[in-house]
């Protein structure tokens, strides 16, 4: 079927609730025992701990001691690197708790639990007493060799280009080569690979504490939590049950608040994170149509002509530096609705033509897509870095500047109501999308308002309108520290001013302008 089609499946067998519930643990327990189960009582062959650590990241997408993912090289922005990171840990670090006893207490919680993952899985409370307490005490020794990142920050630790060699010397209890070759193939990798880590001194530590740890069956303990943590959500109620209670016991009164989601929102999210593109594609062509687009499109052009006559009346600016702002923004990359390729039906099949849903069984379909998602992490690595691939969905309603490649994303859901309709007076689509259209431009405009930006401008002149502004923003009376939201506000106040220019420069070309007839307000009013 074709790749929508899959993704209704998938819909549908996670809003089967009454299905999920008979299946019960079942799922679950069947994967366990293919991976050597809890391995606490000796039951069960024990597998090697590199074997099942491959098993988890190649087939599950779960890294319990490092995150693996691809993204675009800071050296070469077109170009892919495998990149490594320390993981997500789900027990908040024992620094944030004031208890000496903190893990004790915890432990103790956990084991009182009438729905943890323990009982469920008939887990650790089989095994040695010990066992899971020493496992979350482990957890708690990974999380303490984490650098924090304003000090990796500070060292310049935030990407350190190494091979798979170095990092096989350096960090040697993993078996990186093959690690890595489970997560990315079929693709060859060899120990010349390229790779980009930003905490190298957390792998160090884990690799020594693996070490310490490796005559425990705490590692594979650890390794099962990971997965059960990964997987429980495509399970029956008393798996969510639990996980709320897992939430209470780690987080407290923060745990508390946190309330189950309705299950079309749980499900849609479920399928979101697995069919993007699909639900991508199927949004924009039910809300943005393209009329929609190509207005927003000549909206965004008249934005950037009347961002041009401000940039002439600017006093302390150079006409060195205008020409060079100007260029500029005559660069700029313009993203407006969705990236291209989610509109290309038979890219998007293609993406998909392997995956097999079945509505039977929504646990196998997220280990089925969780397979998926690995297999596209070895294509984006084959592939160069496409700056068509957004920060955010196409229908968030969220725009933004992307610094690194010089490019403003204004998704298909911010072009609904009350920003922007086809049948809005023009007023006030430019008093609402067009002062958010101007507000992003601007923010390619940052290092000319700060100290030292714009070495041949007037900075007397410059700093004049600068003080003007944090003296506004000081003036409302809500303890606003108008230097540090200096950049925002800039982006704010000029944003208006350019998207009203803008407008009226519209009505000039358009001359008629619609109204809103029952608001008794003028297109200026309007606007604002």
């Amino acid at each position: 079927g074709s790749a929508k089609e899959k993704a209704i499946q998938f819909y549908r067998s996670c809003m089967d609730t009454q299905r999920i519930e008979s299946q019960g643990a079942q799922p679950l327990k069947d994967l366990l025992n293919q991976i050597g189960g809890w391995n606490i009582t000796g039951i069960g062959k024990a597998k090697d701990f590199n074997e099942t650590l491959q098993t988890l990241m190649g087939r599950y997408s779960t890294f319990p001691f490092f995150r693996v993912h691809v993204g675009p090289s800071p050296s070469d922005l077109k170009t892919n690197i495998i990149q490594i990171d320390h993981p997500e840990f789900e027990m908040p670090p024992e620094s944030k708790f004031k208890k000496k006893n903190y893990l004790e207490v915890t432990y103790q919680r956990l084991k009182k639990g009438k729905n943890s993952y323990l009982v469920l899985l008939g887990g650790p409370q089989d095994g040695p007493p010990d066992s899971f307490s020493l496992t979350l005490s482990f957890i708690s020794n990974l999380q303490r060799v984490v650098t924090p990142l304003q000090e990796r920050q500070q060292r310049g630790m935030l990407f350190f280009h190494t091979t798979i060699r170095e990092l096989q010397e350096k960090a040697p209890a993993i078996d990186w080569l093959s690690c890595l070759q489970a997560v990315f193939h079929p693709m060859p990798l060899n120990l010349s690979q390229p790779i980009a880590v930003h905490d190298m001194d957390y792998l160090r530590g884990m690799s020594q504490l693996i070490e310490q740890w490796h005559k425990e069956r705490v590692l594979h303990i650890y390794m099962i939590v990971c997965l059960v943590g990964n997987l429980s959500p495509a399970l029956d109620s008393q798996f969510q049950d639990a996980r709320l209670e897992l939430s209470k016991i780690l987080y407290g009164k923060l745990g508390s608040r946190m309330i189950a989601a309705e299950r079309w929102r749980k499900c849609l999210t479920d399928t979101t994170s697995f069919f993007e593109p699909v639900l991508g594609q199927m949004i924009v062509q039910e809300i943005f149509p393209q009329q929609s687009k190509k207005l927003a499109e000549q909206m965004f052009s008249e934005i950037q002509d009347a961002l041009y006559g401000q940039l002439d009346q600017l006093e302390w600016m150079d006409g060195q530096t205008r020409q060079e702002a100007k260029v500029l923004v005559s660069k700029l990359q313009v993203e407006i609705g969705y990236p291209a390729h989610i509109l290309q039906t038979a890219k998007v099949n293609l993406e998909y033509q392997n995956l097999e849903i079945s509505e039977d069984s929504f646990f196998l379909n997220v280990v089925a897509c969780l397979k998926l998602l690995r297999q596209n992490s070895y294509l984006k690595l084959l592939q160069h870095h496409s700056q068509d691939n957004w920060h955010v969905s196409p229908w968030t309603v969220h725009s933004y500047y992307s610094i690194r490649h010089h490019m403003v994303v204004f998704p298909a859901g911010m072009f609904r109501s009350p920003f922007f309709h086809m049948e809005f007076p023009s007023a006030v689509n430019f008093g609402a999308i067009g002062v958010f259209m101007a507000h992003e431009l601007l923010h390619a405009f940052y290092d000319y308002v700060l100290p030292g930006g714009c070495r041949t401008c007037n900075r007397s002149a410059l700093q004049k309108s600068v003080d003007c502004l944090v003296e506004q923003y000081e003036s409302y009376g809500f303890k606003v520290n108008g230097t540090f939201t200096l950049l925002e506000n800039t982006a704010d106040t000029g944003g208006l001013t350019i998207a009203y220019q803008a407008y009226k420069n519209w009505l000039k070309k358009h001359k008629e302008e619609k109204d809103f007839p029952k608001t008794g307000l003028s297109h200026d009013q309007l606007f604002y």
